[in-house]
């Protein structure tokens, strides 16, 4: 089966790809409706199909691309004429990332037109335009499979039907559950580190170099390196406070101290290009004290002891103690790739490696362990493993999830390979000479 597909994507900068090809011949490929293909999107598609395999038949590889571009153009088409709606925010937000990165990347909008061949306008323009082909043609493509559905019946007869010998072998996974302590900082604490930034601010205003003082005092190890510098970004990119401060700035001006769930931080505006802004920041984040830490660790252990005991649930403790939000549903932790309970182990040892949770029995509960939250903030958890599940083929009983979603995305393939065929019978389609020889999978016209 052959996934429908979008021909653009973001993660891939066109560009790139203009580099790597060298002068793309540019002309009309297919017309489909009153859209068209263009020899330089096939080119560019091929150029990312060369990056990440070997293409042993250019033209079979050109044919293949072009489909999945007619594809493309037909839930285009199918768009305009429903009057499907593009996202303005949306193509903004895009539209400045992907112009911030090639700045970046290249320094200068004279460096980026001599490494592409396009000036920074026309490069604006073709991103504009394969932005919203892309965001047009995922909206529609939403719409004509958002109401397929598989009945458990269905589930397990394409379970059935899969080979034996193409059944994957699914990984050890666990379950596990956690009490997490993240002790409130002191007021003492917050305003020591305002002071700090102030006096540091103050020494930027009367002339010493904020990179240089970026780089001895920021705990920004990303940034601080470079003097605090973090480059070309447009909204939405960074944090609320920190990006309203940085987008009100002048350059060479430094912000007010401005607070963000990181910490505190000044910023200096470096500059300004269009919708984007390159600064640079301190960032000072303030400290949970040792005798804190030491109290929030001896209240873990002390509930491990009574929860081991039968003193009190496990489940009743998180609700009781543990400061995050999981602490409603007993500590149990959910994995937010696939909004299942159940984690591999490469999975746990990112983020609970401290623990050893594939070392432990099932409902053996955890030391108290130190780590620090997505916040950068100063934590103890105690963690119980709940399940453990053997790596095992996969079966209907364990892994009915990952098999509901396999078929489920093969019966909206499958929907959109129907929709295309008939699509393509009734709007205009026509091909180059020099593709009028491909053999179509999806598309008969």
């Amino acid at each position: 089966m052959v996934a429908i597909a979008i021909a653009f994507t973001f993660s891939l900068s066109p560009l790139t790809l203009q580099a790597q090809e060298g002068t793309l011949i540019d002309g009309v490929a297919a017309i489909v409706g009153k859209n068209i293909v263009k020899y330089s999107d096939i080119e560019r598609s091929l150029a990312q199909m060369r990056m990440h395999s070997t293409v042993t038949d250019a033209h079979a590889s050109r044919c293949a691309i072009l489909e999945n571009l007619i594809l493309t153009q037909l839930l285009v088409h199918k768009g305009e004429v429903d009057s499907v709606e593009v996202s303005e925010e949306q193509v903004k937000q895009y539209l400045d990332y992907y112009l911030s990165s090639d700045l970046q990347q290249y320094g200068s909008k004279e460096a980026l037109r001599e490494a592409t061949g396009f000036s920074y306008d026309e490069l604006k323009e073709q991103y504009d335009r394969m932005i919203r082909v892309n965001l047009l043609g995922r909206s529609v493509e939403y719409q004509i499979t958002e109401d397929v559905k598989v009945t458990p019946a269905e589930v397990t007869k394409f379970f059935n039907d899969l080979p034996a010998d193409s059944l994957p072998m699914m990984p050890e996974k666990y379950e596990i559950s956690e009490i997490v302590i993240q002790p409130v900082i002191s007021e003492a604490e917050r305003d020591r580190v305002r002071t700090q930034l102030a006096e540091l601010r103050e020494r930027v205003i009367k002339g010493e170099s904020f990179s240089m003082l970026a780089t001895l005092y920021s705990q920004d190890p990303g940034s601080a390196r470079k003097g605090g510098e973090l480059g070309f970004f447009p909204r939405g990119r960074m944090v609320a406070e920190f990006e309203s401060a940085a987008f009100a700035l002048k350059p060479g001006e430094v912000s007010p101290i401005i607070e963000t769930q990181f910490g505190f931080h000044i910023i200096q505006l470096i500059e300004r290009r269009g919708n984007t802004v390159n600064a640079r920041h301190i960032l000072i984040s303030p400290k949970v004290s040792t005798e804190d830490m030491l109290r929030a660790r001896m209240t873990l252990d002390s509930l491990a002891v009574q929860i081991r005991d039968g003193k009190i649930s496990f489940e009743d403790a998180a609700r009781q103690y543990s400061t995050v939000d999981n602490a409603k549903q007993g500590g149990t932790v959910t994995n937010s790739t696939d909004g299942s309970n159940r984690f591999d182990a490469e999975t746990l040892k990112q983020n609970y490696f401290a623990v050893g949770i594939p070392g432990m029995d099932v409902g053996e509960i955890s030391p108290a362990t130190s780590f620090k939250n997505e916040d950068n903030r100063d934590a103890y958890r105690i963690v119980r493993l709940n399940r453990k599940y053997p790596a095992h083929k996969a079966n209907l009983v364990d892994d009915y999830d990952n098999i509901y979603n396999a078929a489920l995305v093969t019966a909206k393939q499958k929907h959109m390979q129907e929709w295309a065929r008939k699509q393509a019978k009734s709007t205009y389609i026509r091909l180059a000479d020099e593709f009028k020889d491909c053999i179509f999978e999806n598309l008969a016209f």
